[in-house]
């Protein structure tokens, strides 16, 4: 079953057409506007400042109203070419970004190996490395700590029971 609809070609052909078509207008209302502008700019600046400072018959620009047709109608045409041409972008940046990842995935799997290695070797025997030494030396350490005072007689009683629970 294919699920795309199957207007779908059809669909993107039209935006492939529409899309560029509507850009292009929107970009000549732009150029058209802007072009109206800096020409009656330039010719503001070509006329000697009289007692009406700049005012000598020069009027605003004629179709500078263009650019604000021609923008919007540039955006909307970019958008469109934007949905038509988004897949061949898609399967372009896929093809960059693939080799990309595998390579990163390649390298942390040959990194890492050591560190996962120790990871798995702590949790299929179940200790910890901060528990060096046999129980018996660990409270020996505790009776030295409670005979020097570092811990009270109820602190003992609890790390020893915590220490033999282990057993």
């Amino acid at each position: 079953m294919n699920r795309i609809n199957s207007h779908h070609s059809r669909q993107r052909t039209f935006l492939r057409i529409l899309g560029p078509l509507i850009l292009l207008v929107g970009i000549a209302f732009t150029v058209v506007g802007m072009v109206s502008f800096f020409s009656k700019v330039g010719d503001i600046g070509s006329h000697s400042l009289g007692p009406g400072f700049g005012h000598s018959g020069v009027g605003a620009p004629e179709r500078f109203w263009c650019v604000f047709v021609g923008l919007p109608v540039s955006f909307v045409g970019l958008v469109l070419c934007n949905f038509a041409f988004m897949g061949k972008v898609a399967r372009y940046t896929s093809g960059e970004l693939a080799p990309v990842g595998k390579d990163t995935f390649n390298y942390l799997a040959h990194e890492t190996q050591e560190g996962m290695a120790d990871i798995s070797e702590a949790i299929y025997t179940g200790r910890s490395r901060r528990q060096i030494g046999s129980i018996e030396e660990r409270i020996r350490k505790l009776e030295a700590m409670r005979e020097s005072g570092l811990i009270n007689a109820d602190d003992f009683e609890e790390q020893k029971d915590r220490i033999l629970s282990e057993i």
